[in-house]
């Protein structure tokens, strides 16, 4: 295939690297080895070091293959904010030879017990604040450390502490429970690292459209393809970097843009568990950080925040993210006051992050970019297969080292994933896109039936699934509305159970308790039915078209 893009490639990188045939536990190591005293991590003001985080490190793989019994391959739930205890549980895990399975912290209880199922993990890791949730579990978990953030506070600060941040640590009580501050005091040296490229060293789940999760599995060499591509590609990072880092880790985009890239190049990572605009105004200033990866929401909230000044964002050398398109009269702001392109980028949890990027020096607003280092990305027809040629709209298809070796457990979903071209494995994204006349990749729909709420995936049937518990409702169709800040939001149409009645308000109250929060219902609407096909099937894309005809309609001028 012609590689148009390759006439915009970024000054100055390769077209392909070699990728590391090591454990990703590695890189963590060699920098501790390269920078000890430099500052890893600096947590609302407390730094931690290199080599007292390598040291962590060693002390929970240890307590995790003693104490806890995991073996190599054996899969462990990291189920946590934004922490120096993610980071170094993450980490651990690969040095002790497993498999990191991170969870989304919004998660509730009931909606864990599908994961702990399909993952067959007896091991967890999780923030005190999400404990009771793994209580219910607590008879399958033969070992579960818990995290005080605060724990990590160690010099006074004037920054606004999220609550789960600020709370001191509790005690830990049950069979196999500890502390988190205690296992890294353990003395416990743990094995030699044994795997390496072709292992596996994280399942990372997303949903499929029958609302059952999938687990895809990466590899290390699939985890260090974009660990050093992301900051090869925006040339951002460096001993001397400071990245504010703000999008959640158990998601690709902050796993593998924030955590992995910045400290396999020793720099330092300017750490928040919780978004706050005007916590980060302070910390890119104070800490005069040069990169932040951000979705557009947090792009706007920035500058539209009171506190907002220009000359606090003066150090950010790199501005990117993906997630949602950048709204263009934002994105020419940033240009014109700031000097500086938003890098819109794309990626799905099969790839572990990035597989396109806006060159640098050459970005185009609401574009996903061109693809990246060894990346093939093609458009077919989603029904013939044929490739299209350019300004045709067809399924982006992707091959690269990237991307997951298969889904867990799951052959059949694994075999319609994938389609071979000219000697090549392409995954099927499921998106609908097209590449202009010079290679740059624009998003255009979805094959796959989603909602973007936030940089969330929401998947309707899940939802639709829970709310089907629900005594008084018969039947219930999710759809997507347009929300203004967030681009897309979850909204329930809902025949209700002959005889039984329920308002909006205890409709979205009962769900709270069923699902987490990104995946609730912001709107309900009450109807008599639902349009059916000939086999009887909900015509859940007839309702989405007329919720998209009026959405236009309220937006028109009059």
């Amino acid at each position: 295939m012609e590689q148009r893009h390759f006439a915009y490639w970024p000054k100055r990188r390769p077209r392909e690297f070699p990728v590391p045939a090591t454990s990703v536990a590695h890189n963590l190591a060699t920098s501790a080895a390269r920078w000890p005293d430099h500052p890893a991590i600096v947590y609302y003001d407390t730094p931690i070091a290199y080599a007292r985080l390598w040291r962590e490190v060693e002390a929970l793989a240890g307590h995790l293959e003693h104490e806890a019994g995991v073996k190599r391959g054996d899969r462990v739930l990291l189920h946590m904010q934004n922490s120096p205890q993610f980071v170094i549980a993450y980490y651990a895990i690969l040095r002790a030879n497993a498999v990191v399975v991170p969870l989304n912290p919004m998660l509730v209880a009931e909606e864990l017990e599908t994961y702990l199922d399909d993952s067959d993990a007896t091991v967890a890791i999780t923030g005190q604040e999400l404990a009771s949730r793994l209580r219910p579990h607590a008879y399958r978990l033969r070992h579960v450390v818990v995290a005080a953030y605060s724990d990590y506070l160690e010099r006074e600060t004037d920054l606004a502490l999220p609550a789960a941040v600020a709370a001191p640590a509790a005690p830990v009580e049950g069979d196999g429970w500890v502390r988190f501050a205690d296992a890294v005091r353990g003395t416990a040296v743990p094995s030699s690292i044994v795997t390496g490229g072709d292992d596996m060293a994280l399942l990372l789940y997303t949903s499929g459209t029958t609302g059952r999760p999938k687990g895809c599995v990466h590899t290390h060499r699939s985890v260090q393809t974009t660990t050093w591509a992301t900051p090869m590609w925006g040339g951002s990072t460096g001993p001397g970097a400071r990245i504010l880092s703000v999008l959640p880790y158990f998601h690709v985009t902050g796993m593998t843009g924030d955590m992995n890239a910045g400290l396999c190049n020793g720099a330092t990572i300017v750490m928040m568990t919780r978004w706050d605009p005007a916590t980060a105004l302070t910390l890119i200033e104070r800490y005069r950080c040069t990169g932040m990866t951000a979705i557009s929401t947090m792009v706007v909230d920035l500058l539209s925040h009171p506190g907002y000044r220009a000359e606090a964002l003066a150090s950010l050398v790199a501005l990117g993210g993906g997630g949602a398109p950048l709204p263009a009269a934002v994105g020419t702001e940033l240009s014109e006051r700031l000097g500086m392109n938003y890098m819109e980028g794309y990626g799905l949890t099969e790839t572990i992050a990035m597989t396109h990027a806006n060159p640098p020096d050459r970005t185009k607003l609401q574009c996903l970019g061109v693809p990246t280092f060894g990346i093939d990305s093609r458009v077919v027809d989603p029904e013939t297969l044929r490739e299209l040629g350019p300004n045709e709209t067809g399924e982006i298809v992707i091959a690269g080292s990237q991307v997951m070796r298969e889904y867990w457990k799951q052959p059949e979903a694994t075999a319609e994933a994938f389609i071979e071209r000219d000697g090549k494995r392409f995954l099927r994204t499921g998106d609908l896109g097209y590449a202009d006349d010079e290679g740059y990749f624009f998003l255009v729909d979805r094959v796959k039936r989603m909602i973007n709420a936030g940089g969330f995936k929401v998947w309707p049937a899940e939802v639709e699934t829970k709310l089907f518990g629900h005594p008084a409702i018969k039947e219930a169709c999710v759809i997507a509305s347009i929300d203004a800040r967030l681009g897309e939001q979850v909204k329930a149409l809902v025949v209700l159970r002959d005889g039984a009645s329920a308002t909006a308000d205890e409709i979205i109250a009962w769900a709270r308790e069923h699902m987490a929060a990104y995946k609730l219902p912001r709107e309900i609407a009450f109807v008599d039915a639902l349009p059916r096909g000939p086999t009887g099937k909900v015509q859940w894309r007839a309702l989405q078209e007329e919720e998209q005809r009026r959405a236009a309609q309220v937006a028109a001028p009059s």
